[in-house]
């Protein structure tokens, strides 16, 4: 069974406006992502790369590029709530698996789309897949915006948190062991699971973290967790992100000055 990656698109954006059409390159950022994904072979199973839109603006700009886009509702509160319309758009049988890659992530790598997108393939208790690297720094394991997981033997997700966890009893400066995971932001779900997420009441630990992961989590559905040996490229959220991006995608696949 092959996999569809949708790239959820939304024109508003109190830190960094219009963001999905902030120009990289002679790119718009939410196209250069659906490039980087398109990468991908038919051999690694992917079928097709849609984006989730919600202007015409966006629209156009995909049209402009010859990239696949559906139009959705402007109110969706959230990501998945776009992806959930957009599985009905698109008709996705319910046991499609559906790959949720953010349209400020330029920089992510194709390779860890399809793991994310294979796990939930080969584990057929799990509703939802993510993924998570090894933290190295102590400032990363207790900054807040680092958000953690931890897994069980099956490497199923226990619990996502804002918090240093797994938190050792006696504290003391240097990281746990088991090594501590940092969670990365990137899902596949099955398409089924996908339209009613946005169903499920709302977490009092999604509240709290303000994790929307955690709603799965609290109402009894698992997330398999693909452990990477490396750290994703940064995505976009601020102005300094977006010159920070551009300057690598500038760089990239040039030698470096010895």
């Amino acid at each position: 069974m092959g996999f569809t990656v949708l790239i959820p698109a939304r024109l508003a954006s109190t830190r960094l406006p219009n963001k999905p059409l902030a120009d990289i390159a002679g790119i718009p950022m939410v196209v250069r992502v659906a490039q980087r994904m398109a990468a991908l072979s038919n051999a690694s199973g992917l079928e097709r790369v849609v984006v989730a839109a919600d202007s015409p603006q966006i629209m156009a700009a995909c049209q402009l590029h010859a990239v696949q886009a559906v139009l959705t509702r402007t109110d969706h509160i959230s990501g998945s709530d776009r992806l959930a319309e957009a599985c009905d758009v698109l008709a996705l049988p319910d046991d499609a698996i559906v790959v949720n890659v953010q349209g400020d992530e330029p920089l992510i790598d194709p390779q860890l789309v399809r793991e994310v997108a294979d796990l939930l393939q080969k584990t057929p208790l799990a509703s939802m897949s993510t993924a998570a690297h090894t933290i190295h720094s102590i400032a990363d394991f207790h900054n807040p915006n680092v958000v953690k997981v931890v897994l069980d033997a099956q490497a199923m997700a226990l619990y996502f948190s804002r918090a240093p966890i797994p938190y050792p009893r006696d504290p003391h400066n240097s990281l746990p062991n088991p090594a501590p995971l940092r969670h990365v932001g990137i899902y596949a779900y099955r398409a089924g699971f996908l339209r009613e997420f946005p169903k499920l009441t709302q977490a009092p630990l999604e509240r709290t973290e303000s994790l929307e992961q955690l709603r799965a989590l609290w109402h009894g559905y698992r997330i398999a967790v693909h452990v990477s040996e490396h750290a994703p490229g940064p995505g976009v959220d601020t102005p300094e992100d977006l010159e920070r991006v551009r300057l690598l995608i500038a760089t990239e696949g040039k030698p470096v000055s010895q």
